[in-house]
């Protein structure tokens, strides 16, 4: 039987919530409050349409995992209840501490919506099992992946929601050193180990137009060899290639309009984009009759140059003003869910890459 993806996107996205919930993790004290007093308590005086609609969406695709992880693995009886428990149980608890934290206010209306996501999203799953798209599914995939597609899976699953999070560069996720140097700097303040930290000679400069296009087309070509690693035939890989692509298009305008405003939906897609976006497509396009472990090669090749040119340019400080937007406005629950995201799945993709070759390609 094929392991089924269903599972481990559960339980990245759980973390997600977690992460999500529980941000900004600092200032944590005892306010001298019973920690089950939001169960009780009247219901908020102010909310919004979008905090109603975040907090169902937010818990839809941990439910819809869940009850698809139990539908898979042949555990269907009471999908539907036993993931909209796991949900609560995880919204209960995300909530109570959320009482130690003044950033965050827990609310019994919170807990509702998030019950409430849980369980549509699990009768969703349910629904699509009865009627007979999780066997589809399962025949689609055996026709179009190869047998052991689970981790390629979870990785191409997970890119678009990565896009999310605005990124100084398109498609240009995993730019983490400038802040990881600024957090070490602050963590290691007033300690004999500041000295330690490797100082840079000179600042970071920002990208030149043909690294710009050539970091655009690598973060359009890096998924679509990760897809080569699993999928069959190369007209199948041609289909799956420009549908990745059109997928990194599509979420990335969302992220701007998200950000900016439906009328900046397409800003971003400037002339050395759209050169990098074309050029990475039809590489990937040549590149299609490519061996799965010589594709898990040029992938890992790819992505070092990716995130060596990325970490070594900064982001500029508008750019730094627009993350305000997410991290302190209403975009805050998504703030989790989505940055992470975007800080780590090339970091992943490493990881399956590595072990794909290590493996000497038993996916095949």
């Amino acid at each position: 039987m094929q392991k089924t993806a269903a599972w481990p996107l559960a339980l990245s996205y759980i973390g997600l919530i977690v992460y999500a919930s529980l941000y900004p993790f600092s200032d944590w004290r005892d306010q001298g409050l019973n920690p089950w007093s939001f169960l009780i308590a009247p219901w908020p005086r102010y909310w919004t349409g979008f905090d109603v609609g975040s907090n169902i969406v937010g818990y839809m695709p941990a439910g819809f995992f869940l009850a698809l992880t139990a539908a898979r693995t042949g555990r269907g009886r009471h999908t539907v209840s036993r993931a909209t428990l796991v949900c609560g149980v995880l919204s209960i608890c995300m909530e109570t501490l959320q009482i130690y934290l003044p950033a965050r206010v827990p609310s019994n209306v919170d807990l509702g919506l998030n019950l409430l996501g849980g369980f549509l999203g699990a009768s969703l799953a349910w629904l699509l099992e009865r009627w007979g798209a999780i066997d589809r599914w399962s025949r689609v995939r055996a026709r179009w992946f190869v047998p052991e597609a689970r981790g390629a899976l979870v990785l191409m699953a997970l890119w678009p929601p990565a896009l999310l999070f605005p990124a100084a560069l398109p498609l240009g996720l995993g730019q983490v050193m400038e802040r990881l140097e600024a957090a070490l700097v602050e963590a290691l303040d007033g300690t004999p180990f500041l000295v330690w930290l490797p100082v840079r000679e000179i600042e970071l400069q920002p990208l030149l137009p043909v690294s710009e296009i050539l970091c655009v087309a690598l973060g359009a070509l890096i998924p679509c060899l990760i897809a080569y690693c699993v999928v069959r035939p190369v007209m199948r890989r041609v289909v799956v290639a420009t549908g990745i692509v059109a997928v990194g298009i599509a979420m990335t305008s969302l992220s701007a309009t998200l950000t900016w405003g439906p009328q900046h939906a397409w800003d971003w897609l400037q002339l050395p984009v759209r050169a990098g976006l074309l050029f990475g497509w039809v590489l990937a396009l040549l590149l299609a009759a490519v061996a799965h472990r010589a594709g898990a090669a040029l992938a890992l090749l790819a992505m070092g140059v990716y995130l060596s040119l990325l970490n070594q340019s900064p982001a500029d400080p508008y750019f730094m003003q627009t993350l305000q937007t997410w991290e302190q406005g209403r975009f805050i629950r998504f703030h989790g869910l989505a940055q992470w995201l975007g800080w780590l799945w090339p970091y992943a993709a490493v990881v399956y890459l590595v072990q794909h070759l290590w493996l000497g390609g038993r996916e095949n």
